[in-house]
């Protein structure tokens, strides 16, 4: 972080006040002094490593808070390492903040990071810090370890498989429309829908002890067609979700009560974060007992198929029996 040719004058002095404490407790960071940062591996380990990027105006909206993009710069990442099966331990944090951004500003930003490296036991490394005309983008590299059996793919699912998913869908999705002003809903279903969308929940525990009970896994982040479906295609399979089976918040409910064609938003809006994987029949008994250990949903939302040569891997079968059409299956930059 601290190597740059060409910098703002007070590029240095922001990173001692505000980035260097961050990066307390890891001797290999050298306190973000040096080119770059020496982590040792327990034995035994893999090292994980993930790159999520959030871009103003396209992640995350024009005028949003500090403490509204920290949180969800990091949990992102972190949620790519809960479907990989690792544990989370250091990241990496490349910083283009708008032309005019305040210390004050990036102090926020700061503090707010640090309250999530608290919560999920990570620690700065390094990284880099830039001016930009605008818009403002984060970069987040987080690095995890896993045991070198436990590592979890997309690849693996087989005809057959139960298709599952933690938590609820479609929240994230939901409350960018609060946020945006194209959905209303009870005060208490818009804050908790905003919060969704803000402060997902990557599913760390539930990651690492799937290992030897899921054969696929994936997070959530463009949504849960589109994600599943990379799963299928990687997998050479299809699916069949049901849309009957869908596990939603009281929030989201309310919300398709007053217009049932959300529907579309919960099985493709995307930024839930929760992750979605494949298990044989057989591992129910497992399953369950893993929902109860973790406090957490995991609802059967399906089944693997076979491929059939179709362009669509993935069907969703609406509560009537037939099924739902779809006008995308979820986000793309391209």
């Amino acid at each position: 972080m601290a190597r740059k040719k060409r910098h703002e004058p007070d590029e240095f002095a922001l990173i001692a006040r505000f980035f260097r404490p961050l990066a307390a407790g890891e001797t290999g960071a050298f306190a973000l002094t040096d080119d770059a940062a020496v982590l040792d591996l327990p034995r035994g380990q893999r090292l994980v490593a993930t790159t999520d990027c959030l871009v103003e105006g396209v992640h995350f909206l024009e005028g949003a808070s500090p403490e509204d993009i920290a949180p969800k710069l990091l949990r992102a990442n972190l949620s790519d390492l809960a479907a990989m099966g690792a544990e989370p331990r250091w990241y990496l944090l490349a910083a283009a903040f708008a032309r005019g951004t305040r210390a004050a500003w990036i102090g926020r930003f700061a503090r707010a990071l640090h309250s999530e490296q608290r919560r999920f036991g990570v620690t700065l490394a390094g990284g880099d810090t830039v001016v930009t005309p605008g818009p403002a983008s984060f970069t987040v590299t987080a690095l995890g370890i896993v045991g070198k059996g436990a590592v979890l793919r997309r690849t693996g699912a087989r005809v057959g498989d139960d298709v599952y998913v933690s938590g609820t869908v479609g929240d994230a999705a939901l409350g960018l429309r609060v946020l945006k002003g194209e959905l209303r809903v009870a005060a208490r279903h818009a804050r908790f829908l905003v919060e969704r969308y803000h402060r997902p929940n990557p599913r760390i525990a539930l990651g690492r002890r799937l290992a030897g009970v899921a054969r696929a896994a994936i997070d959530v982040s463009d949504g849960l067609v589109a994600d599943l479906g990379h799963i299928c295609e990687t997998s050479g399979v299809g699916a069949v979700i049901e849309a009957a089976a869908l596990p939603l918040s009281p929030a989201a409910r309310a919300a398709l009560r007053a217009e049932p064609g959300l529907l579309a938003d919960v099985l493709a809006g995307g930024d839930d974060y929760e992750l979605v994987f494949t298990a044989p029949e057989a591992e129910r008994p497992r399953i369950r007992a893993l929902a109860r250990a973790l406090a957490l949903s995991l609802t059967r939302i399906g089944r693997i198929a076979g491929a059939g040569g179709r362009a669509v891997r993935v069907r969703v079968r609406g509560a009537d029996g037939k099924p739902y059409p779809l006008p995308r299956t979820g986000w793309r930059h391209f």
